[in-house]
């Protein structure tokens, strides 16, 4: 059987990589701007506020497309 894909605009979401992995049962990449800064501040999208000017959309399952210009160290 053949499955049809959607791509639908509007999605309104929270998307960050900075919750803490003894938080969380996955395993999570850092997001390479906060860790080029020493930081917890900058998030991928936020519902209703902002969305990152490296965020470029989200893959499945649940892999984050991001344009920040450093090599990104895995959370392993």
């Amino acid at each position: 059987m053949r499955t049809t894909i959607h791509k639908l605009k509007g999605a309104n979401m929270d998307i960050d990589l900075v919750t803490p992995q003894v938080d969380i049962v996955w395993t999570q990449d850092v997001c390479p701007w906060n860790a080029a800064e020493g930081t917890h501040e900058h998030r991928c999208a936020v519902k209703n506020v902002s969305i990152c000017p490296y965020f470029r959309g989200v893959e499945h399952l649940d892999t984050l497309l991001c344009s920040y210009p450093v090599l990104i160290k895995k959370n392993t």
